[in-house]
């Protein structure tokens, strides 16, 4: 058993780790290095400095222009809110979202590690599952990595707003957080139910959203009746997918989920992007990081 995950890890830090080096590691580097930056002295103020950098509390007391001096961080914290919740076992193609995930979230583990960033990981369902500090090193790494292939959730149910709550508490120091998750944690219209702790997690971190997704969860086939369960809640149903009706309802109801999740992430400057399980993950992130 153990030899079978060895092999696992290794065979997607070799895949991973050579798409990190040889696609992600520029675009990585220009799209999130250089962000954050650190106060570094204050100075007189001089002709072509942004005013929006002045110290007003020390400009009054020596009673002339003094401006705070910001450097580039050398090093920057990524982490990883990695959605374990039971919707990401389904998939029907060549993988699960919940394998796309681990895919994706190894790939950017080592485009920051090769920036020599720290990196760290959330896992989470309806509660915090584990949290990994940041940290660097191979080790650590490959740690992570086999957390991502082998985790195995107490909790069912999604509940990002938790996720977001315990990034805001955790990580004090500016970050980049990138949130991997199918989404499914709405209200019964189709909203976010996350909207609030989006809301003060993206004033203290860096938030971009990989939206992962199987593409018969947006569009189902005309199969007769069948019996559906929730892997979440455990609710089972029939379905006619023979219904037009019925096929058309459920379109536009994933079709409502996912344009509210982009409006949403517009509201508040956040980068996202979706993955299909049948699609190429490496032009989804090519996307993100070139739409910063």
């Amino acid at each position: 058993m153990e030899s079978d995950l060895l092999k696992r890890v290794r065979k997607i830090e070799i895949k991973t780790k050579s798409l990190s080096h040889q696609i992600f590691a520029g675009e990585y580097h220009s799209a999130f290095k250089g962000r954050g930056m650190a106060f570094s002295e204050v100075r007189e103020y001089q002709y072509g400095d942004d005013v929006r950098n002045m110290d007003w509390n020390v400009t009054a007391r020596l009673r002339s222009p003094y401006v705070k001096v910001f450097e580039e961080e050398r090093e920057l914290t990524v982490v990883l809110l990695v959605d374990v919740s039971s919707s990401g076992i389904f998939g029907t193609d060549s993988k699960s979202k919940r394998e796309l995930i681990s895919e994706i979230a190894a790939t950017l583990s080592f485009s920051a590690s090769a920036n020599n960033d720290k990196v760290g990981a959330l896992f989470f369902s309806s509660k915090i599952e584990k949290f990994i500090p940041p940290k660097k090193g191979r080790s650590h790494l490959l740690m992570i990595l086999r957390e991502l292939l082998e985790y195995k959730p107490e909790n069912e149910g999604t509940d990002i707003s938790q996720a977001l709550r315990f990034l805001t508490n955790a990580i004090k120091k500016k970050c980049n957080a990138f949130l991997l998750s199918d989404l499914l944690d709405v209200n019964a219209n189709g909203s976010p139910r996350y909207e609030e702790a989006l809301k003060i997690a993206v004033n203290r971190h860096d938030i971009s959203v990989i939206n992962v997704y199987d593409p018969r969860e947006r569009e189902l086939p005309n199969v007769g009746l069948i019996r559906v369960r929730d892997s979440e809640s455990g609710e089972t149903f029939l379905a006619d997918t023979s219904s037009r009706r019925f096929r058309n309802m459920y379109s536009q109801w994933n079709r409502t989920v996912t344009e509210s999740a982009v409006s949403l992430f517009r509201r508040y400057n956040v980068s996202s992007v979706s993955v299909a399980t049948n699609g190429d993950y490496v032009k989804g992130l090519l996307a993100l990081f070139s739409g910063r």
